[in-house]
């Protein structure tokens, strides 16, 4: 993947680097993601950028300048359960 995928301002080196995960990825969006934090019905997110790292991801949606976290499982489905305002806050969250 390029870096026309990432953040504006972000590569791929410096994610790695923020992250202190040099084996980061940029995944494919084409996936279902979940917000599974709190209580009640799960819904479902629209991403656009899916970073991963070691079975852990960052996932930025359409619309919406926040950063969430989760897990990616073996079917490539991603269930998030925390939110971030930044993405550098959401990388050094890991």
């Amino acid at each position: 993947m390029t870096d026309t995928q990432l953040p504006t301002h972000w590569t791929l080196q410096r994610i790695r680097d923020v992250s202190r995960d040099q084996e980061a990825v940029v995944l494919c969006t084409e996936r279902t993601v979940k917000w599974v934090a709190g209580l009640g019905a799960h819904e479902v997110l629209r991403p656009e950028i899916v970073l991963g790292f070691h079975g852990l991801c960052l996932v930025k949606l359409v619309d919406d300048e926040d950063w969430y976290m989760g897990s990616v499982y073996d079917d490539g489905s991603i269930d998030c359960w925390a939110a971030y305002d930044e993405l550098y806050e959401a990388l050094r969250g890991l």
